[in-house]
């Protein structure tokens, strides 16, 4: 998916060059055992810089930008090839390898979520008013309304942060309860300090993300809040009273892996209750070993903290998804039942779906002559390739891909264009994603678009309208839908856990916006906006990481995979008219291996009945399970006497929610038949101390599943029980077969999803 960003545009050209300095130097991150310093030595950064000052000299001395210790073990330092290569036969260092540049992930959602406005629902928790919510982004806007801190209490005594002060970044508040730079990695990788004139190196954010994120996790309540008259009315964060810490991460270049570790190392110590992180690798999931993003959510877990990341945008390809560490909330993006219309009005009065946010002056005539772009010098409407003779005054259809969404319209507007119709290509699906267009311009499907061309080939004087429509809103609007866009399965590197875990709001979503950047983000573009409206996974990630916090706040004995579980096992798979969640990526039934265990629910998280939880030495010995037995204290840190052959499991025998079944996993291609036996483990956490449940199995075709035993009594609350369950086939198939396991006491309903895949060709070798 494009996304109309300027951080993006400059990741495009720019990220070699600033990964590399002129020497030939990195940054590289390094994992050590910490109790392997030498006892002369009294402390670890003693230990660091001796390690760093032992290496052969370079023309530029190494040094180092972070020491971690809250959420890793180690540092980060800038390193010539050969001195990393040194650095790796030193004793106690685990692992030594260079940092990747992330990219970001890039209201009406209470209500269609069914928050309630009062407090029937989440007696006596005042919407998470002690609970801190650690955002890493790209900085936050101190002033805008969302953040008004009037109605709360004071700090939470738990908080232990600061707020980094300076001439544009005044002060924190109540609600802003701390904000943090972390530019180390970025400045070492640039060569240079940052260009204060470009970019600010406060925690304000410049770029508008961050702002959004922050504003939909926790933003406080809003009375008219709009973008251009669109979406009018109360805007709320999830967690309207949770207080929220900022860290800025992601800067005009990128976010660096060494600042991320860095922030979320911080973060731990401050006392965050909730990491929120729409930020994630580009291109596919890197190993669970060399992911900053997977070894800090690991270290925080440890701490208690719930990690919420979103499943990126590079839908809908298959193991598309990324941050798929099990000990991750992996968030995909979904739709709402609000729309912003623009229909396409042809000249043989067909009329066709489309959306934008375009708030100029309409077109002025009823009929436009059309023309499609590639018979006028480029079909995705390259800045400076249209023909002006064709182009000039005409409504000029042009291919989404390959380009910023909103550049395209003003291409078509330098060349003398009227308007723009954006049609999807087969990648786009019927996903619509609604911009603030500069020029008279609308997005329509894939079918849409087809049907505007055929319709233009076929006439010799084709002609067209846009009809604007403000906002719609309500069950007249089949949501929700799975975005295209979004990062979906199967897990590239461990085919036993299903990924994502589940999908939240992330298309067309409204929040709050920076005052330093327009709403699309081009230096062309000179208008500013209070709130904007944009999509990705980034902003789905932050509403769960609001749910979390909720949920924190309701129940503060929950481990953050009891929380996980609360709201994976209440998703629903359901849209509003009661039929299956549909895929706008593909225009066929979504699936477990692109929603996970379905849409959140928070009203029936905060009531699972059970949930599934998991224990740090559980993850210990999935990662056993899973081939890292030699890297294995990068995770386990201060636990000397872990060793692997002690840990004996399968991979899917981790308390996961969802079930992912490989049959003949072992094998080197599809084989008929086979048995595979998966463990669980549920816990009591509903009101009642005596519960039944009875299991109810909807079995993939060609499998038999057997639950035993398939009733379950509960005696006591926080009783745990166990169960196992075997999947039997007879057959064999190229397509993976989805199911469902759900145990009920008649009030609960706490399922789980099941993907059985008949081979293991996509597995990740580790």
């Amino acid at each position: 998916m494009e996304i109309p960003s300027p951080l993006f545009l400059l990741l495009c050209v720019s990220l070699l060059s600033v990964v590399f300095s002129s020497n030939g130097s990195q940054n590289f991150i390094v994992h050590v055992s910490k109790s392997r310093k030498p006892s002369a030595l009294a402390s670890h950064h003693q230990w660091y810089a001796s390690i760093v000052q032992s290496l052969s000299t370079s023309a530029h001395p190494s040094r180092i930008l972070y020491i971690y210790e809250h959420a890793a073990n180690g540092f980060s330092a800038r390193l010539t090839a050969a001195q990393a290569a040194e650095l790796r036969r030193v004793p106690g260092v685990l692992s030594v390898w260079p940092e990747q540049v992330h990219e970001v992930h890039t209201t009406h959602t209470p209500d269609f979520l069914g928050l309630p406005n009062e407090f029937d629902l989440w007696p006596n928790y005042d919407y998470a008013d002690d609970v801190i919510i650690g955002v890493l982004d790209t900085g936050i806007w101190p002033e805008h309304r969302s953040f008004n801190d009037s109605e709360l209490p004071p700090v939470p005594e738990r908080w232990k942060g600061t707020c980094e002060t300076g001439p544009d970044f005044p002060e924190c508040n109540r609600k802003i309860i701390g904000a943090r730079t972390f530019h180390g990695g970025y400045e070492s990788a640039l060569g240079r300090p940052i260009d204060e004139l470009v970019e600010s190196k406060s925690p304000r954010d410049t770029e508008g993300h961050g702002t959004h994120t922050a504003s939909t996790a926790a933003g406080s309540v809003v009375q008219n809040a709009s973008m251009f008259e669109y979406a009018n009315g109360e805007a709320r964060g999830m967690a309207t009273r949770a207080r929220i810490a900022v860290y800025k991460i992601c800067w005009n270049h990128g976010c660096f892996d060494s600042d991320i570790l860095a922030a979320m190392d911080q973060a731990v110590a401050d006392g965050v209750h909730v990491i929120s992180l729409s930020v994630g690798a580009k291109g596919m999931a890197p190993k669970y070993d060399r992911d900053s993003i997977a070894i800090g959510s690991f270290g925080a877990m440890l701490h208690g903290i719930v990690v919420s990341c979103s499943a990126g945008n590079s839908g809908p390809k298959p193991l598309s998804a990324v941050n798929v560490a099990p000990w991750i909330l992996t968030v995909g993006a979904s739709t709402i039942d609000r729309e912003f219309p623009a229909d396409v009005v042809l000249g043989n009065g067909r009329i066709l779906r489309g959306v934008s946010l375009y708030s100029g002056d309409p077109l002025n005539s009823t009929n436009l002559p059309l023309i499609l772009a590639d018979e006028s010098g480029s079909r995705l409407c390259a800045a400076g390739k249209l023909n002006p003779s064709l182009v000039s005054g005409k409504i000029v259809v042009c291919d989404r891909g390959s380009g910023n969404r909103v550049e395209k319209g003003r291409a078509v507007k330098i060349a003398g264009g009227a308007g723009m119709i954006l049609a999807n290509s087969k990648t786009d699906g019927e996903e619509l994603v609604a911009d603030s267009h500069l020029i008279p311009a609308t997005n329509v499907g894939k079918t849409a678009g087809d049907l505007i061309k055929r319709y233009a080939d076929s006439k010799s004087s084709p002609t067209a309208t846009i009809a604007f429509g403000g906002t719609v809103t309500g069950n007249s609007l089949l949501a929700p839908k799975v975005a295209a866009f979004s990062g979906r399965g199967p897990n590239r590197l461990t085919l036993d856990i299903l990924k994502p875990d589940v999908v939240a709001p992330g298309v067309n979503i409204l929040a709050g916006w920076t005052g330093s950047s327009s709403p699309t983000g081009l230096e062309i573009d000179e208008r500013r906006v209070e709130f904007n409206i944009i999509s990705g996974t980034s902003m789905a990630c932050p509403h769960v990481s609001g749910l979390a916090a909720l949920l924190r706040k309701a129940h503060p004995d929950w481990s953050p995979a009891a929380v996980k579980s609360a709201l994976m096992t209440t998703a629903y798979t359901t849209d509003n008219s009661g039929n299956q969640i549909s895929d706008l990526g593909t225009g066929n039934k979504s699936t477990p291996l692109i929603h996970g265990s379905g849409h959140v629910n928070p009203v029936g998280a905060l009531d699972p009945g059970l949930v599934y939880d998991i224990n740090p030495k559980d993850y210990i010995s999935f990662l056993c399970s899973t081939g890292y037995s030699e890297k294995i204290h990068i995770f386990a840190r201060d636990d000397t006497d872990v060793k692997c052959d002690s840990h004996k499991m399968k991979p899917g025998d981790l308390n996961y929610p969802s079930f992912s079944v490989v049959f003949n996993a072992d094998s080197a291609g599809i084989q008929r038949g086979g048995v595979v036996k998966l463990k669980r483990v549920v816990r009591n956490v509903g009101i009642s101390k005596n519960a039944v449940y009875v299991v109810k199995v909807n079995p993939p075709p060609a499998v038999k599943i057997n639950v035993s035993p398939s009733k379950i009594v509960f005696t006591e609350r926080n009783q745990s029980a166990s169960y196992e369950v075997t999947f039997t086939t007879d057959g064999a198939s190229l397509v993976t077969k989805f199911g469902s396991i759900e145990w009920t006491d008649g009030f609960h309903r706490v399922r789980s999803p099941i993907a059985v895949r008949w081979h293991n060709d996509l597995v990740a070798s580790i």
